[in-house]
C-alpha cells in the first residue's frame, strides 16, 4: 500500500487522526494545514512526509493519488470540488457538504473527472455494524421492521452546528446501509435550551418502503453516554451498545407468534455475537486506498452521501430555529432519492 499516496486536508482533532493513520498504513504523502504552529509540529513528528499551507501547492505534488478533507463542514465543498477537478480521488468527512446543490455538484463532478468520491461515514466500517449487516442479508432475524439508533451523551457541544447535523448523519448512514433503500417519510422535532437557535437534542422518524420503521434520538444534553442500535426483524433482535465496556453485540431469539388472534411471546436465549476487533478509521482508509484502482467504492460513496444529506435537509427543514426552551412541531415530510 506504501506506493498510493494520500494527502490529508486539515489537521485538527479529526484531521490528525486521518494523518495517524495513514502513516500507520504507510500511505501518508502530505499535510495540508493553515496553522503555521501545527504544521511545524507535524513537520517535526513526520519529517519525511511534504508539509503545505495551500492546497494548490499540495495537489501539484503527483505522488498523492488521493486526498481526504478534514476540515470544517462549510468549506468540504470548495475544497473537494478543487480537489476532484484535479482528478484526484477524495475522502471527506461527515456531513459531505451542507446543501443539497453542493452534494449534487460534488457527485456529478467525479463521474466527469473519473475519479471516485467517499464520504467519512466511518461506523460503515465498524465491524459490529458490517456484522449486523450480514446477519440481515443472511435473514437470520427473518424481515426487517424496525431500527432505531440512541446517540446521546454530555457534550461535546458545538456552536456552529446544531446535534442534529453533528451527530446524526452517522446513524442515517448506517439506516440507508442495512435497509438499501431510500425513506418515503420524515418526520422531525427538537428542543434549543443552550444557544440560541441550535438544537441540543432531536428525534427524527424515517419511514421506508414495505413498512420498514427507524428513528434516531440525539442528544448531547444528557446526564451520560448512550450509543446504542437496535435492529428488529420477524423471527430475532440485535442489539450493539458502543458506550459500554466490551461494546456487545447481542442475538435475542425474541418474537410474537399469533394463535388465533393473540400475540404471545416467545422469549428466547440471547447470544453474544464475535466481531473482528479492527479500527473503523483504519478499514475506512484502507477501503478508500483499495479503489484507486479505478473501482467504484459501494460503500460510503458520493451517490450514498447525496442521500444522507437530502435526509439531514429534509430533516433539518422541520427544525427551524427556535428560542431557547421552544419545543418543535413535527410534520411529516415526502422525499425523493437522488
Amino acid at each position: 500500500m506504501s506506493n498510493k499516496k494520500v494527502c490529508v486536508v486539515g489537521a485538527g482533532y479529526w484531521g490528525k487522526n486521518h494523518i495517524r493513520t495513514l502513516y500507520e498504513l504507510g500511505a501518508l504523502g502530505g499535510i495540508v494545514e493553515m496553522n503555521r504552529k501545527v504544521l511545524t509540529e507535524l513537520a517535526g513528528k513526520y519529517p519525511d512526509v511534504k508539509t503545505y499551507t495551500k492546497l494548490d501547492d499540495a495537489l501539484t505534488n503527483n505522488e498523492c493519488t488521493g486526498f481526504t478533507v478534514a476540515t470544517p463542514a462549510e468549506t468540504h465543498f470548495n475544497i473537494a470540488k478543487k480537489i476532484i477537478e484535479a482528478k484526484k480521488h477524495v475522502l471527506v468527512e461527515k456531513p459531505l457538504t451542507l446543501n443539497i446543490k453542493d452534494a449534487e455538484e460534488l457527485v456529478k463532478l467525479t463521474d466527469e473527472n473519473n475519479v471516485n468520491l467517499m464520504v467519512g461515514h466511518v461506523l460503515l466500517f465498524h465491524p459490529a455494524i458490517l456484522k449486523i449487516k450480514e446477519l440481515i442479508n443472511e435473514g437470520k432475524i427473518g424481515k426487517l421492521q424496525y431500527i432505531y439508533s440512541n446517540r446521546l451523551n454530555l457534550g461535546q457541544v458545538r456552536t456552529e452546528e446544531n446535534v442534529f447535523w453533528s451527530l446524526a448523519p452517522h446513524d442515517i448512514s448506517i439506516f440507508q446501509f442495512y435497509t438499501e433503500s431510500y425513506p418515503t417519510a420524515v418526520k422531525a422535532h427538537g428542543s434549543t435550551f443552550l444557544q440560541e437557535g441550535i438544537h441540543d437534542s432531536t428525534i427524527t422518524i424515517l419511514e421506508y418502503p414495505d413498512n420498514v420503521r427507524g428513528h434516531i434520538f440525539v442528544s448531547w444534553l444528557h446526564p451520560f453516554k448512550e450509543h446504542r442500535l437496535v435492529v428488529i426483524g420477524s423471527e430475532a433482535m440485535i442489539t450493539f451498545d458502543d458506550s459500554t465496556e466490551g461494546k456487545p453485540l447481542k442475538f435475542y431469539s425474541k418474537k410474537f407468534e399469533f394463535n388465533g388472534k393473540v400475540p404471545e411471546k416467545v422469549d428466547g436465549p440471547v447470544e453474544m455475537i464475535d466481531y473482528d476487533q479492527k479500527m473503523p478509521l483504519t478499514e475506512e482508509l484502507k477501503y478508500f486506498i483499495d479503489h484507486f484502482d479505478g473501482t467504484k467504492p459501494e460503500i460510503a460513496n458520493g451517490y450514498h452521501a447525496l442521500d444522507v444529506t437530502k435526509i439531514l435537509v429534509a430533516a433539518s427543514d422541520q427544525l427551524t430555529p427556535a428560542s431557547q426552551g421552544e419545543s418543535i412541531k413535527s410534520k411529516a415530510y415526502k422525499v425523493e432519492s437522488a
